[in-house]
């Protein structure tokens, strides 16, 4: 592997309110064949109550990966900039529902993402409201429609009958006929309560969050894990980012909350969903 410049900063911002912050280094694992054909990712984490909370830190993982937002235009022919999804249509106002699909091929050829998950299928809905319901009557759950929060207003993202969702990147423009690498990924997601400091029987002691991605690469090798930073009480907001100095990620697996959707979001069940996926503009393999 081609030897670059190291980034090994770890990058926290953005902690409002009382929260348990999972150290980097005791969550994440970066793993290689040796020393010497590894270098380490830049990492953004934070949480809290508001957008406001994590707002610094998306921004700073935004200029890591190189601006602008390249939205639905074809690959610059620098490969520069980065792709943006945040499930709302480029519209703040809709909140209707999307019935659950996988794979999910909305954004393939305009922004070069598949995601797919081991479920029913994912579906965009309202954090609370709309025509449908919201993911309220997405899963016939009343109490969703106070659980969740958005960061760019008004869909969020999720998997039904499943708490794991995989993305797959691909030239944009190709139809998924070309895959393709990024140099960085983050998302966002709302209520990530576990840890809240203490375990079984209010012991006290480290625990593991309850959300966590992975990324891969070419050869289906694990490059880097780690679980996001929680913000425990309902509708708070964390965000979990990497970025390599080259584009290293062809696959992306999330696992949000320690259940399915459809439970109650209590001390045993802490149900997750997803905002804002921000990533690298994908470079053909």
């Amino acid at each position: 592997m081609k030897r670059h410049g190291v980034l090994n900063r770890v990058l926290a911002f953005g902690f409002l309110g009382v929260m348990a912050l999972v150290p980097v280094a005791q969550a994440a694992q970066a793993q290689s064949k040796s020393k010497d054909d590894f270098f380490p990712p830049a990492v953004f984490q934070a949480a809290g109550s508001t957008a406001d909370s994590i707002q610094s830190t998306v921004d700073a993982f935004r200029a890591a990966l190189g601006n602008p937002n390249n939205g639905n235009n074809p690959p610059p022919i620098d490969r520069s900039g980065h792709r943006e999804i945040n499930w709302d249509g480029g519209n703040a106002n809709v909140v209707t529902t999307t019935p659950p699909i996988t794979p999910f091929d909305t954004f393939l050829n305009t922004r070069g993402a598949q995601f797919t998950t081991p479920g029913v299928g994912l579906s965009q809905a309202a954090a609370s409201g709309g025509p449908q319901g919201g993911v309220a009557a997405l899963f016939n759950n009343p109490t969703y429609d106070t659980t969740f929060s958005t960061f760019s207003p008004s869909r969020l993202f999720t998997p039904v009958g499943s708490n794991v969702t995989e993305a797959l990147f691909f030239l944009p423009g190709s139809n998924g006929n070309v895959p393709a690498a990024v140099r960085g990924f983050g998302a966002v997601f709302t209520d990530v309560d576990q840890p809240d400091g203490s375990g079984p029987g209010k012991k006290r002691g480290n625990r593991r969050a309850s959300t966590l991605i992975e990324y891969f690469g070419a050869n289906g090798k694990l490059l880097f894990s780690s679980f996001v930073p929680a913000s425990p009480g309902d509708a708070s907001l964390s965000f979990f980012a990497i970025v390599f100095d080259e584009p290293l990620i062809t696959r992306v697996r999330i696992t949000t909350g320690n259940t399915e959707p459809g439970r109650d979001d209590d001390e045993n069940h802490d149900i997750v969903m997803m905002d804002d996926f921000i990533y690298g503009e994908p470079q053909p393999l």
